[in-house]
C-alpha cells in the first residue's frame, strides 16, 4: 500500500492547521504563542508566518474573532453576556462588548435584545398557522 505520509515540520498549512485546533479546543484559557509553538514542534516566528498565511491574520486576532463567534452563539442560547464573556475566555465583560461590538456591529446586550424581539415577533406571526 501507499506509504504513511511523514509529517515535515515546515509544511505550514499543517501547522497552522493543528495550532488553531488547539486553540479553538483552549479558547478560554489559550498557551501562548511560544508555549503552542513548542507543543507543535516549531518555533513561534514559524508558527505565526505559518498561520498568517493559512488565515490572514496571527493567532491572537483569529482567537479574539473565534471567541466572539462562539459568545454570539452562546448569546443565541440565553447565556447573559457577562457569562459569555467568561465562558470564551475574555478576562472581563467590557472586553467582549468592545470586540463584539466591532465585529458583529453592535454590544452583546443589544445584539441580545434584537434577537429575542425578532423571535417573540417570529412566534407571534407563526402561532397561528400552527394552531
Amino acid at each position: 500500500g501507499p506509504l504513511p505520509r511523514r509529517e515535515v515540520p515546515t509544511a505550514g498549512g499543517g501547522v497552522a492547521a493543528r495550532a488553531r485546533a488547539v486553540l479553538e479546543e483552549r479558547m478560554a484559557e489559550p498557551p501562548s504563542l511560544e508555549r503552542l509553538a513548542g507543543e507543535l514542534g516549531t518555533s513561534p516566528f514559524a508558527l505565526l508566518r505559518a498561520f498568517r498565511d493559512a488565515y490572514g491574520m496571527p493567532p491572537h486576532t483569529w482567537l479574539t474573532d473565534a471567541r466572539v463567534r462562539r459568545a454570539r452563539r452562546l448569546l443565541d442560547t440565553g447565556t447573559s453576556p457577562a457569562e459569555a464573556a467568561v465562558a470564551v475566555g475574555f478576562t472581563d465583560q467590557p472586553h467582549l462588548n468592545r470586540h463584539f461590538a466591532r465585529i458583529v456591529g453592535v454590544p452583546p446586550g443589544a445584539y441580545q435584545r434584537e434577537r429575542k424581539n425578532v423571535q417573540d415577533a417570529r412566534r407571534r406571526l407563526l402561532l397561528p398557522s400552527e394552531a
